[in-house]
Parts: structure tokens; sequence; C-alpha cells
């Protein structure tokens, strides 16, 4: 405390300086319309800088938990949007020629309109937000680790996608984690179809490239052209039909094959995954009951 006494003493010469420059200055703007309004326009000029950077400060300090929300929105929305797309699909089978068909209409318009809400709020595809912990996509069998497990109805053989397309599938599940086979797995292999002609097929990962597969199992008798859309045909029940996989890049003959080499560019870029959805076919415990009674397996199909 002496020491800093001894310091003001020394430069009590400049403080009274720079009070008496301030008492100056204020009664120079106090005094002097000009002055006063240039200093109030540069305060506020500043002020609202100052509050500008402060916001944005906050709002990056907040992208986290603005992302999470927007995630679950979207999951939402996605939801949604997969229960509209299958009752279009359905609508779309129309009647067979001399077939009897009954529609069963509702004797009241709300009660038509409380139905059709009814089958919305029933979705058969549901969707859960996920942040990837982990990604890898150099290795010959590729995974991916998420923040969500059991805790929030993540379970096994679960299907992951993006915005832009298909990620993975679930296998296994801890209280508060999953891991996910990535598609650039060597194991993986997806039912797909071309969006154009309805062609069916299987996207498998053998390019060792992260950015591309190889579509298989496309007859030579379908036509194939450069940029034909491939996405999930809804086999199996683990993505919604009609999910983008990618683009074909290149198709060729080869001789002594009865089937197209085609290679397709993914529309999902690994390399960057951040938030994923885990979707959800509620009906899919009915199917599976099903092909077990059938006795048809996955590996026989």
């Amino acid at each position: 405390m002496r020491k800093l006494f001894i310091f003001i003493f020394r430069i009590r010469a400049f403080l009274v300086f720079l009070l008496l420059e301030g008492v100056s200055i204020y009664l120079l703007y106090r005094s002097n319309t000009y002055h006063s309004a240039a200093f109030y326009q540069s305060s506020n000029y500043y002020v609202g800088r100052v509050l500008e950077i402060q916001s944005q400060v906050a709002d990056y300090f907040r992208l986290t938990e603005v992302n999470q929300a927007l995630a679950q929105e979207n999951a939402q929305l996605r939801a949604q949007l997969t229960q509209i797309q299958e009752q279009k699909l359905n609508d779309s089978l129309g009647v067979l020629k001399d077939s009897v068909f009954v529609q069963v209409r509702a004797r009241d318009p709300k009660d038509s309109l409380q139905a059709s809400r009814d089958s919305l709020e029933e979705l058969v595809f549901t969707y859960r937000p996920a942040r990837v912990t982990s990604n890898s996509v150099r290795g010959l069998n590729n995974h991916l680790a998420l923040n969500v497990g059991s805790d929030a109805g993540i379970r096994p053989g679960m299907g992951v996608l993006t915005a832009n397309g298909i990620v993975g599938r679930v296998k296994a599940v801890s209280k508060h984690y999953a891991t996910v086979t990535s598609l650039l797995h060597s194991q993986t292999l997806i039912s797909v179809k071309l969006k154009r002609n309805k062609s069916l097929g299987s996207i498998k990962w053998d390019t060792e490239n992260p950015e591309t597969a190889s579509l298989h199992y496309i007859p030579l008798s379908e036509k194939i052209f450069k940029g034909d859309s491939v996405v999930t045909s809804g086999a199996g029940g683990i993505y919604p039909p009609g999910i983008m996989v990618g683009r074909v890049i290149s198709v060729r003959k080869e001789l002594d094959k009865s089937f197209y080499t085609i290679v397709v560019r993914l529309s999902v870029d690994f390399e960057k995954l951040s938030y994923v959805y885990v979707v959800e076919n509620k009906r899919k415990p009915e199917l599976d009951s099903l092909l077990v009674q059938s006795g048809i397996t996955e590996e026989n199909e």
C-alpha cells in the first residue's frame, strides 16, 4: 500500500492533467451543441459495436444448444415427411379393375380431420438426433460412435442417416453411447434401387475410397446412365424407402458378367460427419417375427 501511495505521488502532475482534461472536455461538449451531438453519436456507435460483439460471443457459446434443438426439430419434421411419403406411395397403388373398393367415410368432417392427424401421429419411422463422437474412414472396416444409447431408446440394428443420405447401422449400445457399422465397411450391404427405373441392386463399399461405392446386381437388360440417383429400396425395414445413397458416376459392361460394373459417388461426406439421425421402424419387430415364422433369414433371402 505504501508503494502505491508513492507511485501516485510521483505521477500526481499527470493525474491532475487528466482530471483537468476530462473536466474541460465535459464543459466543451456540455456547452457546445455541435460537439454534444457528435459525442453522443460516436458514443452510440461504439456502445452498439460493443453490444454487437457481446451478442456474437454469447451466440457462439450457445451454438451447441442451438444445434441440438435444430437437430431435434429436424428429426420430427423428417419423421412426418417420411410418413407423408408412405401415404402417397400407398395412395398411388391404385385399384384393380372390376374389384371392390370399400372406402370408410367419416360422418363428421371433424372426425376426418382428426383421423388424418392420428395417422400422422402414428408414425412408422421415428428419428432421434445424435452427435458423432468418433469416426473412422481410412480403414477396411470403419465405425462411428454416437453420444446416445439405450437410455434414448437406441437399439442394435437401427439405421443411421443424415439429411444427405445413408451412414450405417447401429451395432452395439450401452447406456449412453452407441457404435455404428459405417457404410464404409467391407461387410455392409444395403438394398437400393435406381430412382429412375426402379431397378433393384445392392450397395457395397469395395472401392477403398470414402467417397465412392459399388452398385451390384443391376442386369445388363436395364439402361443405366451417369447421374442416375440411387436410393434405398426399403427392403428389410431398416431404412425408409427413397433415402438418397448417391449418384452413378461410371457404368461398364464386362464380357464375362451378366451385371453392370457400376461406381456410385456417395451423397454423404463421411469425413465431415457431425450430427446424424438414428431411425427406428416401429413395425420392424413384426416384420422380423413374420420372416422367422416363414423360415426366411438374411442368409437365404
